[in-house]
């Protein structure tokens, strides 16, 4: 894949890396150059960590929709309630008087 967005020579470590390990850019960084760094990662590159006075801050990664069906996430966390019209806590109450 060719990637056709102006770098300086700078940056030219976001072209070369690993694209599975995160990069860390600086916030001043990120904000002088946030559409060339959301070309990059957008095109496949690997996601961008954005730090602040050098601890990480914000993660900017591609979207991948999520395929599963969202109902598969609540498969198997209901309760089995045996006696579901049973009073709740029958004698545990008191009148204030």
């Amino acid at each position: 894949m060719t990637l056709t967005c102006k770098v300086s020579i700078y940056d030219h470590r976001l072209m070369t890396m690993d694209h599975s390990v995160p990069t860390l850019v600086s916030k001043s960084q990120f904000k002088a150059k946030a559409l060339e760094y959301f070309r990059l990662v957008e095109n496949g590159g690997a996601p961008l960590i954005v730090t602040d006075h050098g601890e990480p801050k914000l993660e900017i990664r591609r979207f991948r929709p999520e395929t599963a069906d969202p109902l598969a996430r609540l498969r198997g966390s209901a309760l089995v309630f045996e006696r579901p019209m049973d009073p709740v806590g029958d004698g545990d109450w008191e009148a204030p008087t």
